[in-house]
């Protein structure tokens, strides 16, 4: 298939359809505008998943790597984004099990520029207590929540992403909120 007649679109449905299918047949432009079209969507997904900048820089990679050699396995029974997110969950959930068995070495905190005006410093505090707070959560939960509000899925794209019904999701959704309202209780009143 050529390519050139592909090139310089954007719509999603272009991205799924004919690049795919030009990635199946080994076409390395295809590949390049799958990469440049979802990596910050990926990236984001798994710093948001995996915990560090590090590991979605790692999982994002691996995501990439995994499109490049099994480009033929993606049926199209789904959007592309769906595969590309189920993989970057998997590798992300994969990271997060490593880092776990690792040793944790002491790193001294980074000083907190004295430049910054109190309100961005103050934003920046909450900011952090929220993502310690989804840290927390429990993979399932975590992934719905972010897939929810930093993705802005609907409950149908999770639930096909996920593999489970949407009312699944649904109490994902509901015991993960529950889980952060609880978590982030004692900030009420530093938000204004």
């Amino acid at each position: 298939m050529a390519l050139s007649g592909v090139i310089g679109l954007t719509r999603r449905a272009a991205i799924d359809g004919q690049v795919i299918e030009a990635c199946r047949q080994g076409d390395r432009e295809a590949f390049r505008q799958v990469f440049d079209a979802y990596r910050d969507r990926v990236f984001s997904l798994a710093l948001h998943l995996a915990g560090s900048e590090a590991a979605a820089k790692d999982v994002t990679q691996q995501v990439f790597l995994t499109l490049f050699t099994r480009a033929r396995e993606f049926r199209g029974d789904a959007q592309l984004t769906t595969w590309l997110y189920r993989l970057a969950i998997n590798a992300s959930i994969d990271e997060r099990r490593r880092q776990r068995r690792l040793v944790p070495v002491e790193v001294a905190p980074v000083a907190v520029e004295r430049t910054l005006p109190e309100d961005a410093l103050r934003r920046r505090e909450l900011a952090e207590k929220v993502r310690a707070a989804l840290e927390r959560l429990s993979p399932k939960l975590r992934v719905v929540v972010v897939l929810k509000h930093l993705e802005g899925l609907s409950y149908d794209e999770m639930a096909q992403l996920l593999g489970c019904s949407p009312g699944t999701v649904a109490s994902r959704l509901n015991r993960g909120h529950k889980a952060l309202a609880r978590a982030l209780a004692h900030l009420e009143g530093e938000t204004d």
